[in-house]
């Protein structure tokens, strides 16, 4: 009686926390159909259109509406992306590598690589900043900014490999070693194949956090804007539904990578199966 009465209120629950979490989005989704250039961010609709989508890519006529600084912006965010995503990626499988056996100032390491995710990102850009001043350093999205992009996602990269290490089954490697395979070989054709999944996962932690984060890089970033900032810099002026055609097609950008992270993992999960088939034949 008490697991019957248990799970309708689970499941009221669950659909208050999913409406609360995505209730934004599908507002928004609605008020970008708003029709333009008069049309502004309000319900109720007053008439349905593509404009604002058209106008993201300058297919309608010039208006008193500017389009949004989102070219150059958006380029720099991809790439920012991609540089912190590459980085702490490897950094992130190295170091937690290091981490399977104890070795002497662990406890300390540890410490000092998860604190990248635990200090105010606020404190942490505004540091940058005050550290490139007085070095005389200018600040740009690929130096300053990046290095604190990876300070920032370095952590949770580390932390994904670590689970996956912890359960990771090291008689494979001793076997390998064992026929008179070299560490490096092993690692590349044994391990790595073996802890792809993780290293996927690293990989998704570490692009998405990078590419929408805002707090370090308004510090740290110089002049040139990353999409984030280029973004609130029109809130400031006067808000339109094309920033919420916007936020669907990034949105939507962010739901393809995640079809590609199933996919891949998919196929590395195939891969695996295939292997302790072979294995066990």
């Amino acid at each position: 009686m008490q697991a019957r009465g248990v799970k309708p209120v689970l499941a009221v629950y669950t659909a208050l926390f999913l409406l609360f979490l995505y209730g934004p989005f599908v507002v928004l989704a609605i008020l970008s159909f708003q029709t333009g250039p008069e049309g502004g961010p309000q319900f109720p609709i007053i008439e349905w259109s593509t404009y604002w989508y058209q106008h993201l890519f300058g297919l309608t006529p010039p208006s008193r509406i500017a389009p949004l600084p989102i070219e150059e912006s958006l380029g720099r965010s991809i790439i920012l992306a991609i540089m912190t995503m590459v980085v702490s990626t490897v950094l992130g499988v190295t170091s937690a590598q290091a981490f399977r056996k104890k070795f002497r100032g662990s406890g300390i390491a540890f410490y000092l690589i998860v604190l990248g995710m635990m200090v105010p990102g606020v404190l942490v850009g505004l540091g940058m900043a005050l550290a490139a001043n007085v070095l005389g350093i200018d600040r740009h999205w690929w130096s300053t900014a990046f290095v604190l992009h990876v300070v920032y996602t370095y952590p949770f990269a580390f932390l994904v490999m670590l689970a996956i290490f912890n359960r990771f089954d090291q008689s494979v490697e001793e076997a390998s070693w064992s026929l008179g395979v070299s560490p490096i070989r092993t690692f590349r054709k044994v391990t790595f194949p073996l802890i792809f999944p993780g290293v996927l996962s690293a990989m998704l932690f570490a692009f998405t956090l990078s590419y929408d984060e805002f707090s370090r890089t308004l510090f740290a970033s110089g002049r040139d804007l990353t999409l984030p900032l280029a973004i609130y810099g029109t809130f400031s002026v006067e808000i339109h539904p094309n920033v919420f055609a916007f936020g669907v097609l990034t949105t939507l950008f962010s739901f393809a990578l995640l079809a590609v992270y199933a996919i891949l993992m998919g196929l590395s999960v195939r891969r695996g199966r295939r292997v302790a088939i072979q294995e066990e034949a």
